[in-house]
């Protein structure tokens, strides 16, 4: 004889703070990423008790009117004028995001970076500063993330151009380990062999002339 048991679920009421905990993905230690709506006015108590003390705001010109810094006073704010648009030069924003992100982390703070819906301009942020902090490629950078906030997707011209920026930040990288010598020595080799080879020509002529001099002194 088979019985049928039932099991009551009780849901209980999600509260505020659990919402804006599903909302907004923690990529790194103090690197939040997440949607406008995780810093609106009503967000302030969550803000201090999740102990935010930067945040990245992401906008156009045309959001200014609802996508807006609203506790100048209680956090640091970077506002960055970013479109979500293919065309749109998004890794000018890199170095300053950057420079933003570390001084919050140096000093034990903790950072939320937000666009409209933290799927586009902001990942592509997050996943900038992931790139060159840790020395990783794009693939491995947007993987990262995307585990941590399954719903980021950059618009296909930010994908080029984070994929552009593995060699950008791989230079400054090579040349930040460089001594001052191998720096000199890549410049020299930089150069135009033509006119390398005709200075080194000149200077041995000027050598022959000297010694010829000196002979017939």
């Amino acid at each position: 004889v088979r019985q049928t048991v039932k099991v009551s679920v009780v849901s209980l009421p999600l509260t505020d703070e659990c919402v804006w905990m599903i909302d907004v993905s923690e990529i790194l230690p103090g690197l939040f990423l997440g949607p406008y709506s995780a810093a609106m006015k009503s967000k302030l108590p969550i803000l201090e008790t999740q102990g935010i003390t930067h945040i990245v705001c992401v906008r156009q010109d045309i959001e200014a009117n609802f996508i807006k810094p609203n506790f100048p006073h209680t956090f640091r704010y970077l506002v960055l004028d970013i479109a979500d648009n293919p065309v749109e030069n998004i890794i000018r924003f890199f170095p300053m995001t950057k420079e933003f992100i570390d001084s919050c982390l140096a000093t034990g703070g903790k950072v939320l970076v937000h666009g409209n819906a933290g799927i586009s301009r902001s990942a592509a942020l997050v996943i900038a500063y992931l790139m060159e902090t840790f020395g990783m490629k794009y693939r491995d950078a947007f993987s990262h993330v995307q585990e941590r906030r399954f719903c980021i997707n950059p618009n296909v011209g930010f994908v080029h151009q984070l994929q552009e920026y593995e060699a950008i930040y791989l230079a400054k990288l090579t040349i930040k380990m460089m001594s001052p010598m191998q720096l000199g020595r890549s410049f020299l080799q930089a150069g135009m062999p033509g006119s390398r080879k005709r200075s080194l020509e000149e200077d041995e002529d000027f050598g022959a002339m000297q010694v010829t001099a000196a002979q017939n002194g």
